[in-house]
């Protein structure tokens, strides 16, 4: 196989989907792959339980590499790493599983979360680095372990991130990057770890467990063992990070103080670049660290995306396609009908957090057909990307012309330019539809490129595929809409505390 200079293979390590590209020197996709890896939700019987299996990512990330690099024909000489953030895999000196990784999906913890919150240590960690706290957290997974696997703990070496115990078996070097780091154990500095965060969580005597901060990111020579795995010569860089979400914000060139990134998938995240932290307010969303001293993206990781938009399309019985036929024919407000989105099952972590959060659907009438239930969908997600950017500081701007950064846009959502034009009208800015094929893997290798000293045309390589501009004629009517939502919400909210039935409550409490 031959060697071509500037091929860099940047690999996504997915929750779902392990995925990679062979990008040129012009940042152009020579060869794309991709692979499903399992959840299982056995756990021994623990309740909430979420893990995957690190051998069977590497197995799979092998056959993604061997493929993506034969498609393309080239050696690459540089290899990329992001992946899934949150969770917690426990690995041995060796990367090594001691046991399976707990996914970020995991719900273990909630009890011992809810302690945390009523004592106020969610509360207080929030103080210290601006990140809230949600199940499938490191801090409460790693607790959860501490008080119930403390065996397990004992015989690691390492409890971290999915794409450093993947960058520990590539490489043999244990590390990590500011982005996962920064949360939820960061000290707010994006360098180091917090002893008050470990005091809190009651994790001290862990500490040796945190693997070291290396920024921007760690690189390292992949090993004759990692080679092996991937069809490549050893020796090749490798680095690790940052993990997707801020990977989507550097492959979707965010670069200024307030720039944005939307990414619509089957979650919603919304991603400010800010200049300092924000640790006032109600506790939701989180500060990541982006290894540039005195920067950050402000997240709001919603757990509503098109998860919600995909359950009501299989309850109507429709495909995908059912989403663009929609927005044709049912007009802007879907006449009358509106949506509260929050349906996982997990509740709600952004941009407020509530286990308990549940959707709502209102102003049905027989009149009401299907059209105006999947617009009434697109538009509720669209008005909860609104509010999750209001609570990270950057709210819709008066007009178009007055936004401040760019919005960029990401994800399975963007292949619907009709359900962009929602957003963009929702928003009340124009939205840039980031670069594809796989925005942060592209994010990933510009990092990576940066540390390593390699000079890339970082405009060429995030120029967006297409611009959608909001139109005027909407925007009274949208911004009545979001009130309407924003008050609905609010009525709702103090309903979702109690879960028992409204006439029980009342009976219950006439009685008394």
């Amino acid at each position: 196989m031959s060697s071509q200079a500037g091929v860099r293979l940047g690999i996504d390590v997915g929750t779902s989907v392990v995925k990679a590209v062979a990008f040129d020197a012009d940042g152009g996709a020579l060869a794309v792959g991709g692979c499903p890896v399992e959840l299982t939700h056995d756990g021994g019987g623990v309740a909430g339980a979420v893990e995957q299996d690190l051998e069977q990512v590497l197995a799979r990330l092998g056959e993604v590499v061997h493929g993506v690099v034969a498609e393309a024909g080239v050696t690459p000489e540089l290899v990329a790493l992001t992946g899934q953030g949150d969770g917690c895999w426990v690995t041995d000196a060796e990367y090594r599983t001691v046991r399976p990784a707990l996914s970020w999906l995991d719900g273990r913890a909630a009890g011992l979360l809810d302690e945390w919150t009523a004592s106020g240590v969610t509360e207080q960690i929030y103080r210290v680095n601006g990140s809230a706290l949600f199940p499938g957290a490191p801090a409460p997974l790693l607790a959860w372990l501490d008080r119930h696997e403390p065996a397990v703990l004992d015989r690691a070496e390492t409890a971290g991130y999915c794409k450093d115990a993947v960058f520990g078996r590539l490489t043999g070097v244990r590390a990590t990057d500011p982005s996962d780091s920064s949360m939820p154990f960061g000290d707010g500095t994006g360098a180091g770890y917090s002893d008050e965060v470990l005091s809190l969580t009651g994790l001290t005597h862990r500490r040796e467990l945190l693997a070291p901060i290396v920024g921007p990111v760690p690189v390292a020579e992949l090993t004759n063992s990692g080679a092996r795995l991937l069809g490549l010569p050893a020796g090749l860089p490798v680095s690790s990070g940052p993990f997707d979400f801020p990977a989507c914000g550097f492959g979707g060139g965010l670069s200024g103080v307030g720039d944005a990134l939307l990414i619509v998938g089957t979650t919603l995240g919304c991603l400010v670049h800010v200049d300092r932290l924000h640790t006032s307010g109600e506790p939701a969303g989180f500060h990541v660290a982006t290894g540039v001293p005195g920067r950050w993206l402000r997240a709001m990781p919603a757990m509503v995306g098109t998860a919600s938009l995909d359950w009501l399309l299989r309850t109507l019985g429709l495909g995908v396609g059912a989403v663009q036929e929609a927005l044709a024919a049912s007009p802007p407000g879907a006449r009358g009908v509106a949506v509260l989105p929050y349906l996982a099952t997990a509740g709600e972590r952004a941009p407020f957090v509530d286990p308990r959060a549940s959707g709502q659907l209102t102003g049905v009438r027989m009149t009401t057909d299907r059209h105006d239930l999947v617009r009434a969908m697109c538009e509720g997600l669209a008005y909860a990307a609104r509010h999750c950017f209001e609570a990270a500081g950057r709210p819709a701007p008066p007009s178009p012309d007055q936004a401040v950064g760019r919005l960029v846009v990401c994800g399975g959502g963007t292949r619907s330019r009709a359900w962009m034009s929602v957003f963009a009208d929702v928003l009340g800015v124009q939205l840039e539809l980031a670069r594809t094929p796989e925005v942060g893997a592209r994010g990933a290798v510009l990092v990576a490129a940066g540390a390593r000293g390699i000079e890339l045309d970082t405009a060429a390589w995030t120029a967006p595929d297409a611009v959608v501009e909001p139109d005027p004629r909407q925007r009274e009517r949208y911004e009545d809409g979001y009130r309407r939502y924003l008050a609905q919400l609010a009525a709702a909210r103090p309903l979702w505390s109690d879960p028992r039935p409204a006439e029980l409550s009342t009976t219950s409490g006439a009685a008394e």
